[in-house]
């Protein structure tokens, strides 16, 4: 019997969208990706995806079934002729400030046309300040800016409302001022922003919302819908 993944994966994408759907305020442009639509012109395009366990891919059933390689799936399908890789360095569990400070080597390893930064969720769970927040979001940026690379930053994600769940109850309100926060400051300096927080209230198509039994790792069908959303709205930005 085929998976809901496996029918959300052959499935055209107008079908997906219906189950989470997002207008086109999903991706926020505050600037031109120069950096990645000279690359993808060129036929090589690289990306380096930061973060913690959503980028790293907990909670799928299988890892070619996360977010990271059914983003580079999707782009290599609606940019024909470009060879697109997807670097993961996610790891479950960082704050902000933990993933900054990874930066220096893997942009070293990668050489990246452009830079995906997952961040604020596990701020909100390790109960951390907006100011502490911040101030660990300034020094990414000083990171960042001999890169070379664009950023788009991927905001919080949302928590189902509905799960007996001490860790989880009560958090969507400051899951949205960080994400809030993330877009204000991510407009500041120029970087994108994929919304994610906000497009997640529109899941309730899918199996559980798209969140697994442990009411904070996205499932298949989460990872399905957040990788196909990210790659049509980049492959725009793109062409």
């Amino acid at each position: 019997m085929r998976t809901l993944l496996a029918l959300l994966l052959t499935a055209a994408a107008t079908p997906l969208m219906a189950q989470c759907p997002a207008d086109a305020a999903f991706l926020t442009v505050n600037r031109p990706l120069d950096a990645a639509r000279a690359a993808a012109a060129d036929g090589r395009l690289t990306i380096l995806a930061m973060g913690s366990s959503s980028i790293e891919g907990v909670g799928a059933s299988a890892p070619e079934r996360s977010f990271v390689p059914l983003l580079e799936r999707g782009l290599a399908a609606r940019l024909p002729g470009v060879d697109v890789t997807v670097v993961n360095r996610g790891i479950g569990g960082e704050n902000a400030g933990e993933t900054a400070a990874r930066f220096p080597a893997a942009i070293e390893a990668a050489q990246p046309d452009l830079i995906l930064w997952q961040l604020g969720a596990n701020d909100v769970l390790q109960d951390r300040s907006e100011d502490a927040f911040l101030t660990d979001f300034r020094a990414g940026q000083e990171l960042l800016a001999d890169s070379g690379a664009d950023v788009i930053v991927i905001d919080s994600q949302r928590v189902p409302e509905d799960r007996d769940l001490d860790f989880i109850r009560g958090r969507n309100p400051a899951l949205g001022a960080f994400a809030a926060l993330t877009a204000l400051e991510a407009g500041r300096v120029g970087y994108g922003v994929f919304h994610r927080f906000g497009t997640m209230a529109g899941w309730s198509g899918l199996e559980a919302g798209g969140v697994g039994p442990d009411g904070l790792h996205l499932n298949d069908a989460g990872y399905a819908c957040w990788a196909e959303l990210t790659a049509e709205s980049l492959a725009r930005a793109l062409r």
